[in-house]
């Protein structure tokens, strides 16, 4: 079994302001290459999680009242410092996630911008706003309280950021519970940005989700509940929740479908868009494409061209730079999406796989699937309806606007969707009916503006919008009359 030299904050925790050494440990390993031990994780215990919580309930109590001026400096220092580390730390989210160099580049490079963007937001955000009327009232912000928040292994860098970060600014203390398959880049950057704020604001405890999970939701400490995962684990959070009322923030799954229109011109822009949709980070995202729903007329083209842009999509080890694709991070999502397509040709669909295998010696000691293509499947099946999270895209076609909306909207979940069309007025008309949190034109991607979220529909999450870097998810608005 190959080592390498491990991160050094591998099998340690952070409590008010102390990395302490874990009595027990797990080994991370590479998902492309399963002899390779990346590093180690913490396996905490009830103990450390009540440590964890009293450290961070003492440090609210005095950084709730810091100046907001205070809170925006101190971020935008630890933002320099992390911008420096960014390269050397590449290669590790590389190794501990399964993603490619280019992705985890821009991963790490959006927590920079997360940090500097809600930190100059902070400023205005928290001025009281003042209402008309012959009444003088004030709608005012305070901070909330001890946040937990639990970030998921597929993204963890930048939906970890997207949550920590506006959640200190607001003036909260945060405990934090990174996924155990690929926690080190992530706590390494906590690291950095613990040192710039009071012992006790930031604090990272590692392990067991249905240990640690369930003990941050049941805690009457704390005060806010922030979740990025699957909707079943969702639904249990939201029950231990509810014996003490907590605020709860949660993206769940998704199963994005993408409405390809009669007028679509399926030119090369537009396959590459569609397809970069649909494998973005192996599909292992949760508002990627999962689903395309094609007018009959254009079916066959869809296919075909799709077929040959997944054809030439080079598989293997992230580190290396012509890889475009890598693989599935664990294995229990490997075996879950290998076992959908199994399924689904046993059901008479008809499979279609492409793709370059780079080092095709080494794919057996990966998590590797290449890009497959699902024709024939029926609109019940369990590869159009569950949430795939993987390479894999069915592809169904539709005769009517109103067919293509009522199989779009044919879901549980509602993250987000994509119409694919010439005419923007009609796509304007196929948004406002589709059930989703958000919806793109002649793309399927991410708001480059990192001001806005638009959290999804149904069982998707709490839906809410933001325009504030999710400054308002994190304090609470009251009214101050006189």
């Amino acid at each position: 079994m190959m080592i390498s030299t491990y991160p050094n904050v591998s099998g340690k925790y952070l409590i008010d302001g102390k990395w302490i050494e874990a009595e027990k440990t797990s080994k991370i390993m590479n998902p492309a290459d399963v002899t390779e031990v990346v590093g180690e994780v913490a396996l905490c215990t009830l103990e450390d999680v009540d440590h964890a919580i009293t450290a961070a309930e003492v440090a609210y109590k005095l950084w709730s009242k810091s100046d907001i001026n205070e809170r925006a400096s101190k971020m935008k220092a630890a933002a320099l410092e992390i911008r420096a580390i960014v390269e050397e730390n590449v290669p590790v989210l590389v190794r501990e996630n399964g993603k490619v160099l280019v992705e985890a580049k821009k991963d790490l490079l959006r927590c920079v911008d997360i940090m500097n963007e809600a930190a100059a937001e902070l400023l205005n955000w928290w001025q009281p706003e003042i209402l008309p009327g012959s009444q003088k009232v004030q709608i005012r912000r305070r901070p909330r309280g001890v946040t937990a928040i639990i970030s998921p292994w597929n993204s963890p860098m930048i939906l970890t950021f997207k949550r920590v970060i506006p959640a200190i600014l607001a003036g909260n203390s945060v405990v934090v519970k990174p996924a155990t398959n690929c926690p080190l880049t992530i706590m390494t950057f906590l690291k950095v940005v613990a040192s710039y704020f009071p012992k006790g604001v930031v604090n990272v405890i590692t392990g067991s989700g249905s240990v640690i999970g369930d003990a941050l939701c049941t805690d009457p400490r704390i005060r806010t509940i922030a979740f990025v995962g699957s909707t079943e684990t969702g639904k249990e959070i939201m029950k231990a929740a509810a014996s003490n009322v907590k605020n709860i923030y949660m993206e769940l799954g998704g199963n994005d479908a993408a409405i390809v229109l009669e007028d679509a011109n399926l030119d090369d822009e537009l396959i590459t868009k569609l397809r970069y949709g649909i494998l973005r980070a192996a599909g292992q995202v949760c508002s990627a494409v999962k689903r395309v729903y094609v007018h009959e007329s254009k079916y066959d083209e869809l296919v075909e061209k799709l077929r040959k842009k997944f054809q030439y999509i080079r598989v293997g080890n992230g580190i290396q730079p012509d890889v475009e694709m890598g693989p599935l991070n664990n294995k229990a999502q490997y075996d879950y999406v290998t076992g959908l397509i199994d399924r689904s040709e046993q059901s008479g669909a008809t499979v279609i796989t492409g793709g370059i295998q780079i080092d095709p010696e080494g794919w057996a000691d990966g998590y590797f699937i290449a890009p497959t293509i699902i024709t024939g499947a029926a609109q019940n099946s369990e590869i159009v309806q569950t949430e795939q999270f993987g390479p894999v895209i069915p592809i169904l076609q539709f005769s009517t606007h109103e067919e293509a909306i009522q199989l779009a909207n044919d879901s549980n979940f509602g993250l987000r969707a994509s119409v694919w069309s010439e005419n923007e007025e009609l796509a304007i008309e196929f948004a406002d009916q589709l059930e989703a949190g958000a919806v793109f034109i002649n793309n399927h991607t991410v708001f480059q503006d990192l001001h806005l979220d638009f959290p999804g529909l149904k069982e998707s999450g709490i839906s809410r919008e933001t325009r504030h870097c999710s400054l308002e998810f994190f304090a609470d608005t009251f009214g101050f009359a006189n």
